[in-house]
C-alpha cells in the first residue's frame, strides 16, 4: 500500500501501526522534548470525589413537606423533616437515618438529638397539629368519606412494657408489638394515624380514632369504608349510633335476591354500567335487629 503524504514524499508500509508511528514522527519533527524528565504525554490525574448530593430528590421532598404545611405545624422542626426525608428515600430504622441522609448529601443531626425529640412527638397535642395540617390540605367539608385500616409493628425483644405487648399477628410472630390505625380520605391521602397497645383487638381501634378525628374537625357526616374484618357487629352498631354511614367490602355467602331476580328478568344480558341494586338486610341479634341496605356489585 502507498500513501502520499505531501508533494513527492511517499511512505511505504504494510501495517496500520507503522503508518501511525511514522506520522507521529513527522508531526513532532523539529520539536525538542520538555526538560522535565517525564514523558510529554501522560494520563491526567483523576479528581477525587469528596461528596455527592441528590439535589432534585431532596428539593422535591422538601417542597412537598412545605406544601402540606408540616413545617408550620411542627414548628419548623429540622429533626422531623430529616426523619421524614430519610424514610421516603429509604424506609429504615431511625438509627439509619444519618446514613441515608449522608449518602443523599445532607449533614444529619446526631442520633442523640433525634432521641431527645421522640417524647415530644408522642404527645397528643403535637400529633393533633400535624393531623390538622393534613386535614386542611384534604379540604374536608361538612361530610367526609374516610377509609380505615390497621397494621402492626413488632419489636425485637422478649419483654413487653404495657404498650408493646404480644397480640394477634398476621405474620404469626410472638414478639411484643403495637397496633397502628390509619385513617385516609377517599384518595388515600393520610388524615390521622394513632398507635394502640399491641394486645388491643384491631376492631376496637377504629371507633376511638374516627371519633377523635370527627370531634377535632367538626365533621357532621361520615361514611366509613373498611374491610369486613374491621366491621364487627359492635362496630356497626357504634357507627350507626354515632349517626355515621358505612361501606363494607366482603364476600356474600349467596347471590343476593335482587341480583338473581335481575338475571332472571334479563336472560343472556350483560349488566349495564353503573347498575345499582338495593336490598334491605336485617342484621344483629333478635333483640336489636337493624335494617341495613346491601348494594350488590354486578359482575
Amino acid at each position: 500500500m502507498i500513501v502520499i503524504l505531501s508533494g513527492n514524499q511517499t511512505l511505504h508500509h504494510t501495517r496500520g501501526g507503522s503508518l501511525k508511528a511514522a506520522a507521529g514522527q513527522r508531526i513532532a519533527a523539529g520539536q525538542d522534548e520538555l526538560p522535565l524528565g517525564t514523558p510529554a504525554k501522560a494520563d491526567p490525574a483523576a479528581l477525587e470525589i469528596t461528596g455527592t448530593r441528590m439535589g432534585r430528590l431532596l428539593d422535591a421532598i422538601g417542597f412537598a413537606y412545605r406544601q402540606l404545611g408540616l413545617d408550620q405545624a411542627a414548628g419548623r422542626d429540622v429533626v422531623l423533616e430529616q426523619l421524614v426525608t430519610a424514610r421516603i428515600i429509604e424506609p429504615s430504622l431511625k438509627e439509619d437515618a444519618a446514613r441515608v441522609l449522608g449518602e443523599a448529601g445532607v449533614r444529619p443531626l446526631s442520633y442523640r438529638t433525634v432521641k431527645r425529640r421522640l417524647p415530644g412527638y408522642a404527645a397528643k397535642q403535637w400529633r393533633d397539629r400535624l393531623t390538622g395540617a393534613l386535614a386542611a390540605r384534604a379540604a374536608l367539608g361538612p361530610s367526609a368519606l374516610v377509609l380505615y385500616d390497621v397494621s402492626t409493628l413488632y419489636f425485637e425483644t422478649d419483654t413487653g412494657d404495657g404498650f408493646r405487648e404480644p397480640g394477634f399477628s398476621k405474620e404469626r410472630r410472638l414478639e411484643p408489638q403495637i397496633t397502628i390505625g390509619l385513617l385516609t380520605d377517599a384518595t388515600e391521602f393520610p388524615l390521622m394515624v394513632d398507635a394502640f397497645e399491641g394486645n388491643t383487638a384491631e376492631t376496637r381501634t377504629m371507633i376511638p380514632l374516627i371519633r377523635r378525628f370527627v370531634e377535632a374537625h367538626g365533621i357532621a357526616g361520615v361514611t366509613v369504608v373498611a374491610d369486613a374484618g374491621m366491621m364487627s357487629e359492635a362496630n356497626l352498631k357504634d357507627v350507626e349510633d354515632a349517626g355515621w354511614n358505612f361501606i363494607i367490602g366482603g364476600k356474600l355467602p349467596d347471590i343476593p335476591y335482587q341480583v338473581a331476580q335481575w338475571a332472571r328478568n334479563h336472560p343472556d344480558t350483560e349488566p349495564p354500567d353503573q347498575l345499582i341494586l338495593t336490598q334491605p338486610t336485617l342484621m344483629g341479634p333478635n333483640a336489636d335487629q337493624r335494617r341495613r341496605t346491601t348494594l350488590p356489585v354486578p359482575g
